[in-house]
This record gives C-alpha cells, structure tokens and sequence, in this order.
C-alpha cells in the first residue's frame, strides 16, 4: 500500500493486502491462543525473534498469542498507513500503551526521567507522578522543554489538542527544544485524519484506540505509531508484560478505521455549530475549542487539518451549575471517555482528572463534551435543556473530589471570536 493514496482510501484499505491471498473479502478473527510448531529448532527460533520484539519468521510459527496474532498485526498495519509510520504496536488499553512507553525509554534504557507538557489525561498525568514505573517527572509549559531536560531524560510526552481544555502545543517546537530526546504526542483528540505527529518530528504518536479509532465504544486498547526500532522494544515490553489486544478487539479496531475520516468530519462539523451556539450563552464563561482565538501563532494550521470533535466550556454559576447541566442532559450521556458516535458529556476535576494535582487540575466549573453524530440541531436543544435546569440546580460554590477542595471560579470571560 502507497502513502501516496487518500487518508479516506487508506482508511478503507490498509492492513487488508493479504485477504485475496487467503480467498476471504471481510477481516477474519484468529481467536487461537497456541499454534502448531513446525520443529523444535524452528519453534524456537520464532520464539526468540518474538520474545525480543521481532516479527514471526516466514518459515516459522506463531507459537504464542501473546507474541503475535494476525488480526491486530493487521489493525496494527492499516493505522501504521495513516499515521504515516513504519509500523505500529497495540495494547489492551491506552494506559498500557502509554506504560509500555515510559518503560521503554527510562527505566529499559537507562534513564530516569521524563519531562511532561501539561496539560495531560488526568490518568497519564497521574502515572507519570505516582513514581509507579520508576521514573521521576517535570511538569511543564511547552515552551520550557529545553530547560526543563536533565542528562537522564529519556522521554518528552505531550498532549495536543490536550486534555480536557484543546490547547494546541507546537509539536515542531517541542522536538527542536528535545534535541536527542524521543518525544511522544497523545493523538487520540486529532486522530491521524486531523494530524501526523511523526510528520513533524515527533519519535511516537499514541492513541487511546478506544476512543476515536474504535469510535463505537465497545472495545478498549491502545496503540502506539512508531518505527520498527521502537516498535521492537516495545513489543518485546508486551510480550513480558502481557499488555496485549484481544483479536476480537483488533477486529473492532480495524472496523472502526474504515469510517473514522467520515465520522471525524461529521462530527467535527456539529462540534463548530455547537462551539458558535455556546460562544453567545449567558450561562457559559468561556469556551475551549481549537482555533476560537484566531490561531495567531499559526500552530493549528500548520500541524493539523481540523479542529475536532471535543468541547470544553466554563460555566458561569460554578460547580452547582455545571452539576445541574451534566444532570439534566438526555442525549448527551454523562459519561467518561469520548470520540464514539453518541454524544458524552463529563466534569474532568471529579473524574478524568480526579488524581490529578489541585494545582494542575481543571476547574470544578470546567465541563467537557464528546460530539457524537446525533443531528446537531437536537444536540443544540439538548444542551439548552441543561442550561434551564440551572435555575433548579444544587447550590454551592466549593466541590472537594479526592484530598484537595477544587476552587469554582469564573476568572474569564473566555473566547467569543467566530471559527
């Protein structure tokens, strides 16, 4: 398959170029946990090159489920072609890939420190700062990369647009500050349909595949774009550790990426109609969507080719407010997770960003929205439904979610610009 083709195509096509050969038309699903050895010094032979992160040799075996199986070796082809890579590796969850790479490149590599670019899913930001994998983290802007590295900095992980208020990072920037230092980008927000990491100098570009990539929400995993160097350490990481993809899972995945252009410009079109309802609402603070400060710096034309399908906004009324929206909604679900094809609405600082720090947490008056593909005029009643059950909602001005009390504040009056 040619990268010259349309991303629509690829999405269509990619990781399908065996099928004629084994005489099917739809993806099959390899459920089998063990396969046949052709001999022993054969078997084992495929077993070393697996084990270590190499791929099934052609006159060997399989041999082990947890080494390789051919439905997500697919999955993991058709996504390598749309981010423009060359390879990609799955896991059963975005946190186990994320964790898959921070193993890789500290402790695994020998360093022990990882620079983060906040802000970040609360459950990456959470990980990175639990000390869990044995790395130590700084936090910062994106413009203090350079002088947050150390001798022993293995990694740079960044977000963008980032979760859950869409600032846009330069990724292009982030690199040339990194130096040496690999740099990974959280692209499950923009999806390879809005933009290619790796075309802008990034080592990695990770995917929550539960979200957009499935796009249905019925099936969790990871994935990571890469090259085949880094692919290999880090299926030599899955395969010791077990963080693998269920075939079925694969199966989903790989479905699911034959109509994400579609939906990701379906859903991208509502989220501007919504974003331009919102803008003029006395009940909503401020706004957060790629694009509404008139992208003076350039960023998000020069590195992406959409502005997405997520929301946040601040409401005015604090937490009681933004309590009684999430409450009175129907057709946006209050829900965690986002990118499928119905509609979710969430509070990031009492569940997302739950773990996160109070000083790096979004605001108790914070919401953020997924949108779905419902028709986006009974989107926008919906939402105008919430905003009248504020009236009738719960008072209070301060919320605690874990050890720390989350401030409400309507500090700006946020960004009224037309898209």
């Amino acid at each position: 398959m040619t990268a010259a083709l349309h991303p629509d195509t690829l999405a269509v096509h990619g990781g399908r170029s065996e099928l004629s050969a084994l005489g099917v038309h739809a993806l099959p699903i390899d459920l089998s946990t063990t396969n046949p050895l052709p001999d022993i010094e054969r078997g084992g032979d495929s077993y070393e090159a697996m084990a270590t992160g190499g791929r099934p040799p052609a006159d060997g075996s399989m041999v082990y489920a947890r080494l390789w199986n051919p439905t997500v070796a697919r999955f993991e082809e058709a996504l390598a072609e749309l981010e423009h890579t060359e390879a990609t590796v799955a896991f059963s969850s975005g946190m186990a890939a994320m964790t898959a790479v921070i193993l890789a490149h500290g402790p695994a590599a020998g360093k022990h420190h990882v620079v983060a670019v906040r802000p970040l899913y609360g459950g990456t930001d959470h990980l990175l700062g639990s000390g869990l994998l044995g790395v130590d983290t700084t936090y910062c802007a994106p413009h203090e990369v350079a002088s947050a590295l150390r001798a022993d900095t293995g990694l740079i992980v960044v977000e963008t647009p980032a979760n859950p208020t869409l600032e846009i990072a330069d990724i292009a920037a982030i690199v040339a500050q990194a130096g040496e230092v690999p740099v990974v980008v959280d692209n499950t927000f923009a999806t390879p349909v809005l933009q290619n990491p790796i075309d802008l100098g990034a080592a990695m570009s990770l995917h929550s595949a539960t979200k957009y990539l499935g796009g249905h929400g019925d099936v969790i995993a990871g994935a990571v774009a890469c090259d085949e160097r880094t692919a290999e350490a880090l299926r030599r990481g899955r395969a010791v550790t077990g963080g693998l993809l269920h075939p079925l899972g694969a199966y989903l995945l790989h479905r699911g990426l034959t109509t994400l252009p579609v939906r990701m410009r379906a859903q991208q079109e509502s989220a501007r109609a919504i974003v331009q309802w919102l803008i003029d609402r006395p009940e909503v603070a401020e706004v957060f969507y790629p694009g509404l400060d008139g992208d003076p710096e350039g960023i998000l034309r020069r590195q992406m080719r959409g502005t997405g399908a997520m929301i946040a906004l601040r409401m005015r009324g604090g937490y009681a407010a933004a309590s009684a929206v999430t409450s009175a909604t129907t057709l946006f679900t209050h829900a965690v997770s986002l990118g499928g094809v119905d509609s979710l609405i969430q509070h990031p600082a009492a569940l997302t960003h739950r773990p996160v720090p109070a000083e790096a947490r979004p605001d108790a008056d914070v919401l953020r929205l997924s949108i779905g593909l419902e028709h986006v005029d009974d989107l926008i009643a919906d939402l105008a439904e919430g905003f009248a059950a504020i009236a009738r909602g719960v008072q209070g001005e301060d919320q605690s979610f874990g050890s720390a009390t989350v401030p409400v504040t309507s500090r700006s009056v946020g960004m009224r610009s037309r898209l």
